[in-house]
């Protein structure tokens, strides 16, 4: 975790998969409602950080928060409806991978030809790491922890 307390890029996925991996397996033992806090202790982070989790899962409509008594998230659909790549869709607004942020020098060869070069490699990878993730639901990957 940085000092500024944001999370880095590629753990959000991670620990959005986890609160979900946990939810699930609660409403499995008959709570459907876990706390921040509950979620927080499985996960062994601090109750902000997944309070931004859940509520950018919430967002995107992967789990629902109640209020006041029996406060807490639940899934919003079945965990084996939910897939990582509606977790890595909902937690991670960046691309996967990114060009230079500045124009390089166009004068060089190397320059001039890299940004349209990379860009075809990083979109065939992100759609092999997209297509990826939509094939593992948030119920498989917890059945592979179960193991």
């Amino acid at each position: 975790m940085a000092e500024t307390g944001r999370v880095a890029a590629n753990s959000r996925v991670t620990i959005a998969a986890h609160a979900l991996a946990w939810l699930e397996l609660a409403r499995r033992q008959g709570r459907d409602v876990l706390t921040s806090e509950e979620v927080a202790a499985s996960v062994n982070t601090n109750p902000v950080i997944v309070r931004r989790s859940l509520g950018d899962l919430q967002r995107a409509g992967l789990v629902t928060a109640r209020r006041g008594a029996g406060a807490g998230f639940s899934l919003a659909r079945g965990a084996e409806d939910i897939t990582l790549l509606d977790v890595w869709l909902a937690v991670s607004p960046e691309p996967l991978l990114a060009l230079h942020h500045s124009e390089p020098n166009l004068e060089c060869p190397v320059g001039r030809g890299i940004r349209p070069v990379l860009s075809d490699l990083y979109d065939e990878a992100t759609e092999a790491f997209r297509a990826t993730l939509a094939r593992q639901s948030v119920a498989a990957v917890l059945e592979r922890i179960l193991q």
